[in-house]
This record gives C-alpha cells, sequence and structure tokens, in this order.
C-alpha cells in the first residue's frame, strides 16, 4: 500500500511538472477548459492549447524584439527562420538580407557598437549557424552585444537525421554568455528577455537561442507535419498518436498568454568602489608623467561618448585611444599621442588601463615599465589581470565601468586638476618628430613604382567629412591607414578588435549605413580582405545602403610577406593578382573607379565623384594600385 502510493505520488509529481502547472489558478483553468466541451481534443484542453489559432512563435520573437528597441534584423533566409522574419517585418523591423551569413553577424555587430544597444542576426539551421562562427567569436572578444537567432530541426525529429540537424548548442555555448534552446511557446518571451538582458549587462557579448521550427510554425501546420496516423488501429499506433497529441499540445500550450512582460529586464552595469576611486585620483594627483591608454570598453553605456571627451579633456592626461575608442577625443588634440607610444610608457610614473588589456597588443604588459604605478580598469574580471604576475603588477585593478570610472576621476579632481604640460609638450615633441619622418616617406618611391600607400592615404584623409565613420579591414594597408586616416569623433572607426579578423568589411559597413543612413560610411579594404566580402555590394545595392570602399591592391598578402619572404625566401601563397575589383562593383550596381600612377585625376576629384555616386543611390568601389614601402617593417603578422 505505502509503496502504491509512493508510485502515485511521484506519478503525479511528474505529471504536474510535465503540465507545467504554475499554480492553483492555473490549474483550476486547466480543469475548466478539460470541462468546457469546447469541441478540442482532451489534451488541447489540458495545456490550454487553442487549436484554431493561427498565430505562430515568430510572432513572439518579433514582439519581443520590438518592445527592446530592435531596428533591423540582418539575415539570410532559410525556412527554419522564416516566421520571424515575417512577423518582424509586419511589427516594422527591418529585415536586411545579405549574401553570406557571417556578414548578418558582423552587421549585427557594428550595429550593436554604434548604436550602444543590441545588434541582432537570424540564420537558418546547420549551415547557416556554422557559416557564424567567425562573427560570433569576434564580437565575444569585442565584447559586442549581439543576438543569433537560429533555426533548428523540428523537436521529435532532434537526433534522428534530420535535415541540417547537428548539435549547435555545443558549438556556441563556448562563444556566447548565454545559449538557450527553446522547446514550448510560452518559454519565446521569458528566454528572449533573459538572453537580451545577459548580452548587454556586466562585460557584453553575443547570445544564441535556437527556435526548432515546429515552435515558429503555426498549430495547424505542425499538427499537420507532425505524423498522427489517421487509421491507427494497434494499441501502439494509437498510443504514438496520443503521445504525439501530448507533445504538440504541451509545446503550443500557453502560448498567448496575456500576462506575459516583454520590456527588457534591468541589468547591472559594475561601478568603481569608493576606495580604488579614492586611489586612483590620489595617483592622478600625484604623478609627473601619467599616461591614460583608452580601449573600445569606454564607449559602452551608460555614460555617452561626449561626456566620457570631455572627461579625458578634463584629467590632461596624454592618451593613447584605441579600437573603438579612436576618435574619442576628435581629429586633434593637445592630448591625444598617436605615435612612440612604447617610449611614452618606459617613461610614465603612471599607467592607466581603461579598457586596454595586456594581451599582444602591449606585448603582453611587457612594454609597461617596472618603475610605473599601474591602474587596470575593466568590466571583465579575466581581461582585467591578463598576464599579470608574469610580465607587469596592478597596483589598482577595478572591476568596473571605465566611462563611469573616468567621468567620477574627472569629477573628483576638477577643483584642483594636476597640469602635466611639460610632460605634454615633451611627448609632443617626439610625436611631431615622429609625423615629420612620416610624412617624409609619403614622397618615397616604392619599390615597383605603383602608387605610395601612404601619400595616397594622407591625401585621402584630408577629402574626409567630418560625420564619416571608417571601417578597417585588412592587413598592411589598414595597418598603415591606422597612423594616417583619422577618425574625426567618437564611435566612427571600426575595426575587428582583438581577433584581427578579416571580412568584417562588408558586414560593418553594412551595419554602420543601416544605423546612419545619411552619413558617409567608408571601407578601408587590403586586396586580400576584400575578398571575404565584396559581393556584398549586391546587398548595398538592393537595399539602397550606399557606401564608398577604397581597396589598396598591391597583388599581395602584404603583411605575411614582409616575415615570409627575409625569413623563408620564398613568396609561396602570398601572391594575388591586381584584380579588377572595381569592375567587380559595377557588376552589382555599383561606381568602380582605378586610381594609378597614370591616373589623371587627383585623389580629391575620384572621392568627390565616389560620393556623388552616394548621394544619387549607388555604391563605390576604388581600386588603387599601390606599391611597398617599408613603412611597417618588422609589424607583427601572426
Amino acid at each position: 500500500m505505502i509503496l502504491l502510493i509512493v508510485i502515485l505520488t511521484v506519478a503525479g509529481l511528474l505529471l504536474w511538472k510535465w503540465l507545467d502547472i504554475r499554480s492553483a489558478d492555473d490549474l483550476k483553468a486547466r480543469v475548466g477548459s478539460l470541462l468546457s466541451g469546447n469541441g478540442q481534443h482532451p489534451l488541447s484542453n489540458v495545456f490550454l492549447t487553442d487549436e484554431k489559432s493561427t498565430r505562430h512563435g515568430g510572432e513572439l520573437v518579433a514582439s519581443v524584439l520590438k518592445a527592446h528597441n530592435v531596428q533591423e534584423i540582418f539575415t539570410l533566409c532559410g525556412g527554419h527562420i522564416s516566421p520571424v522574419l515575417v512577423a518582424s517585418e509586419k511589427l516594422g523591423i527591418k529585415i536586411i538580407d545579405t549574401r553570406h551569413e557571417v556578414t548578418t553577424v558582423f552587421a549585427a555587430d557594428a550595429v550593436a557598437r554604434l548604436r550602444q544597444s543590441i545588434g541582432v542576426a537570424a540564420v537558418t539551421a546547420g549551415p547557416g549557424l556554422t557559416n557564424t562562427i567567425t562573427a560570433v567569436k569576434n564580437a565575444q572578444m569585442a565584447e559586442s552585444p549581439i543576438l543569433l537567432i537560429g533555426g533548428a530541426a523540428p523537436t521529435l525529429l532532434k537526433g534522428r537525421g534530420a535535415l541540417q540537424d547537428i548539435d549547435q548548442l555545443v558549438l556556441f555555448r563556448p562563444l556566447c554568455k548565454y545559449a538557450a534552446r527553446i522547446t514550448r511557446l510560452r518559454d519565446i518571451v521569458p528566454t528572449l528577455r533573459e538572453a537580451l538582458k545577459a548580452a548587454v549587462e556586466g562585460t557584453p557579448g553575443p547570445v544564441f537561442v535556437e527556435f526548432p521550427v515546429d515552435v515558429l510554425y503555426p498549430y495547424q501546420l505542425v499538427v499537420k507535419e507532425i505524423g498522427f496516423n489517421p487509421n491507427a488501429k494497434g494499441f501502439i499506433q494509437q498510443a504514438l498518436n496520443v503521445y504525439l497529441r501530448a507533445h504538440v499540445s504541451r509545446q503550443f500550450g500557453g502560448a498567448w498568454s496575456d500576462d506575459q512582460e516583454i520590456t527588457p529586464l534591468p541589468t547591472n552595469i559594475p561601478r568603481p568602489k569608493e576606495d580604488q576611486l579614492s586611489q586612483l585620483v590620489t595617483l592622478i594627483r600625484n604623478a609627473k608623467k601619467p599616461v591614460l591608454l583608452i580601449g573600445s570598453q569606454s564607449v559602452l553605456p551608460p555614460v555617452p561618448a561626449a561626456d566620457l571627451a570631455a572627461a579625458v579633456k578634463a584629467l590632461g592626461i596624454p592618451t593613447y585611444l584605441g579600437g573603438m575608442a579612436r576618435g574619442l577625443l576628435g581629429k586633434e588634440s593637445d592630448i591625444q599621442m598617436r605615435q612612440n607610444r612604447r617610449d611614452a610608457l618606459k617613461g610614465a610614473d603612471l599607467t592607466i588601463l581603461a579598457g586596454t588589456v595586456c594581451d599582444f597588443r602591449l606585448s603582453y604588459g611587457r612594454v609597461l615599465s617596472k618603475k610605473s604605478k599601474i591602474v587596470t580598469i575593466n568590466r571583465n574580471s579575466s581581461q582585467l589581470t591578463k598576464n599579470e604576475k608574469a610580465f607587469w603588477n596592478a597596483d589598482v585593478a577595478m572591476l568596473a565601468d571605465v566611462g563611469l570610472t573616468l567621468t567620477r576621476a574627472a569629477e573628483a579632481l576638477k577643483i584642483n586638476t594636476p597640469k602635466f604640460t611639460e610632460w605634454v609638450a615633451e611627448l609632443r615633441t617626439s610625436e611631431n618628430a615622429k609625423e615629420a619622418a612620416n610624412l617624409k616617406k609619403m614622397d618615397d618611391k616604392t619599390a615597383d613604382g605603383h602608387l605610395n600607400p601612404l601619400k595616397f592615404l594622407s591625401e585621402l584623409d584630408k577629402t574626409l567629412s567630418d560625420d564619416t565613420i571608417l571601417v578597417a579591414d585588412g592587413g598592411d594597408f589598414v595597418g598603415s591607414a591606422a597612423y594616417i586616416v583619422r577618425p574625426r569623433g567618437p564611435l566612427q572607426w571600426l575595426d575587428p578588435g582583438a581577433f584581427g579578423t578579416l571580412g568584417v568589411g562588408g558586414g560593418f559597413a553594412l551595419g554602420a549605413k543601416a544605423v546612419y543612413p545619411d552619413r558617409p560610411v567608408v571601407i578601408l579594404w587590403g586586396d586580400g580582405s576584400c575578398g571575404y566580402s565584396l559581393m556584398e555590394f549586391d546587398t548595398f545595392t538592393r537595399h539602397k545602403l550606399p557606401v564608398t570602399a577604397i581597396v589598396g591592391n598591391d597583388a599581395c598578402w602584404s603583411q605575411i610577406a614582409r616575415e615570409q619572404v627575409p625569413m623563408f625566401g620564398s613568396r609561396v601563397a602570398i601572391d594575388l593578382a591586381r584584380s579588377p575589383y572595381d569592375e567587380v562593383a559595377a557588376a552589382l550596381g555599383g561606381f568602380g573607379v582605378v586610381v594609378s600612377k597614370d591616373s589623371k585625376e587627383t585623389v580629391e576629384e575620384t572621392m568627390k565623384k565616389a560620393f556623388a555616386e552616394n548621394k544619387a543611390g549607388h555604391s563605390s568601389l576604388i581600386n588603387v594600385h599601390i606599391g611597398t614601402t617599408d613603412f611597417r617593417e618588422g609589424s607583427i603578422s601572426v
């Protein structure tokens, strides 16, 4: 008797859990539905499933995205995700389809950075998702908040050999802050809200939500496709029908509840501790030769970029900007330095790493002076002290938002701000000498007689308007451009970040133009890197989002050649053709032109034509035939 009671109790609890009864009112509703005699299958009534509803899970997805102010979804279509795209478009969310899935995530990444919110990409199952992996990893390392929506095989066919059925979660869990699989429609809203919260709070990053196709399409269509046997006679066939009916009823049960909240969940932003903030202020006040290194994390919300720029200027510390922080202080600033960073760090008595990480870009911390006090500020605990104790030691490690920390420090020093006039002047003298040396290199003849890339980039820089957004996608050519082409303001420079990914150009430009359709967007492409996303000129044309691309065409993977040739005496796999990329752009609805040593037009005249084409709705590609200089000899090309 006791055993029977235990068995019945366990069975009851399992049934309660399977039915997902959440309250007494929920139980009462289910009983009432079962006794209603409304003509539905009893299991539909038990699970509160509306068999006549034509609504679908895509509508729930769209409603949550709309409530989170998502303005566009980047996609490459697939049957798994059609309901999401259709429903989102009906709510006014712009659907921008690309020519490769990796572009969807790169574009979402750019939107996240420029709009300082969330970027969204949606792709189909299997190869559609695997095509995005590089871009998702790039977003993880760049700390960009993106939501990737992925289709999947029907829930009952998981692991049974369905089309494009693979274990997608195992691929994305290591790359994403949050990864989840939807199995019931009533879970769509809370899961998406949690995913979107995770993407933006703390250290931002990508999140992934997998949607089996049967949680996105309408009930009647799913029932039609699920495989009921209308002529079931034996016990097993009838039992299978009951199981399938219970499965689909549970799947759709309670899907359209009116009490589901769809608005954003509150998020947590790490704030500086008062005692550490006091230490930072004291160190700045006592310093004679401080240096401030600002990285991409500095321009994350909640502090507006303009407020951060004002705080940095008020501090008056010589500053080096990297990643998305480029342009923070405008095109010209007395305290911003671009050259001789290693020498400045060697002479510093205080080094503030504000979102800057001691990875390969700082030689893992080896370039930091042993005599300098070091303060590191970062939202990410692992990045905060990366390679510490091995090559450097932090005096103050602040797990906090960079913008909040620097603005608080500037406010605390407002009454008695220290002046670093002599130190700034010393670094400025060194800066000017380096700039003068670079100017001389612009007049050097290249080994093969083609255009000097430094000279071209200098002329290009003069043609750019103050609202231009620059997209950097390349190696040698873009590495040179980083020293010469100057972003005019905050959030006007997009590069891949620490992952060093080639191929971001088309997607980043697409995202930038979607956010700022009336501003010039200029891609700086190497001829190697342009091959990854040149086809997106078709996307620019179809969606009337015109951009301008500059291709530094030296018919070579030059950054690799600089080391491979002298080291091994071989040019294997590094030579390209001086291809007519301008003709590809023209074939895809754009404007293309070659700039070479034989060109009669000036760079200014060519760029005016390109920008005029943009205003007329056409993308432009300038195929610049450049030669090789020794400007970047010895640069790292891993």
